[in-house]
């Protein structure tokens, strides 16, 4: 099995060095390179194919952002998935970043294992939907930023981790409509297992994520979303309405799509 050819970015040694040691040792990995800067980068990624990129947003002589402008305007060898790492956390940031190609976002501190999973989630062979073929990866890509971009309206913030829990309780019920009528018994001992907590945190997570969207007042962007007014300010939905809610519109856009 060809391995994942890996790129690292951050200004932080640190960082590189654990990152690239924990990678060196998966099987299916390859550590291509690390850049302590965004010019390094850009270098790399000119000289050689790289699968995913793992990109830090703050660093010296560009930036990641830079970085990200620049790879959709260069003709690379390959153009990679990027995966940005960094401790930035305003949603402006997360807009910016998605809007500019990335692909996904994770916030320091991050588990290795989950950037490791999100490597390997973004690698997926080939798949074929009708003529055309499709990326696995992609597909993914593409539902992760719809649902950023939903949250980022209701102003449900990445870096609290009902942000995390919710999305990942949105997709599982897109998969798999019926988990939405097993909440507790089903979704989420689901998401838990995925992140490696309890029933219960995902729970309370997750209703945390719903009060901070009502509490920033996102009455009116909740409400065009869903395409009429179903929520006043005091009025806030369940958490299997709201996960339902959100699920139910996505999965109306990806049956729409592929008719």
């Amino acid at each position: 099995m060809e391995k994942i050819k890996v790129l690292i970015a951050d200004d932080s040694t640190v960082v590189l060095d654990v990152l690239s040691s924990f990678l060196a040792e998966q099987d299916d990995i390859e550590v291509v390179g690390t850049a302590e800067d965004g010019l390094q980068v850009l270098d790399i990624l000119r000289a050689r194919e790289v699968d995913v990129l793992l990109l830090d947003l703050v660093m010296p002589r560009a930036d990641g952002f830079t970085v990200l402008t620049q790879i959709q305007k260069e003709d690379l060898p390959q153009r990679p998935h990027v995966i940005v790492i960094t401790a930035l956390m305003r949603d402006d940031f997360i807009q910016r970043a998605v809007n500019l190609g990335a692909d996904y976002y994770l916030l320091k501190p991050f588990e290795l294992k989950e950037v490791y999973h999100k490597i390997v989630e973004y690698n997926q062979p080939m798949e074929v939907q009708g003529e055309a073929p499709v990326r696995g990866a992609q597909a993914i890509g593409s539902l992760d930023e719809k649902i950023a971009n939903i949250f980022l309206s209701m102003g449900i913030p990445a870096h609290i981790k009902g942000y995390h829990f919710l999305r990942e309780a949105i997709k599982l019920v897109i998969a798999n409509r019926e988990m939405i009528n097993a909440i507790t018994k089903d979704l989420y001992p689901t998401v838990a297992r995925n992140f490696n907590t309890t029933s219960s945190k995902v729970e309370r997570a997750i209703r945390h994520a719903i009060d901070v969207a009502w509490t920033r007042g996102q009455m009116e962007n909740i409400n065009l979303l869903f395409g009429s007014k179903l929520y006043v300010k005091h009025e806030k939905p369940t958490n299997g309405e709201f996960i339902a809610l959100i699920a139910d519109r996505l999965a109306i856009e990806q049956s729409e799509k592929s008719a």
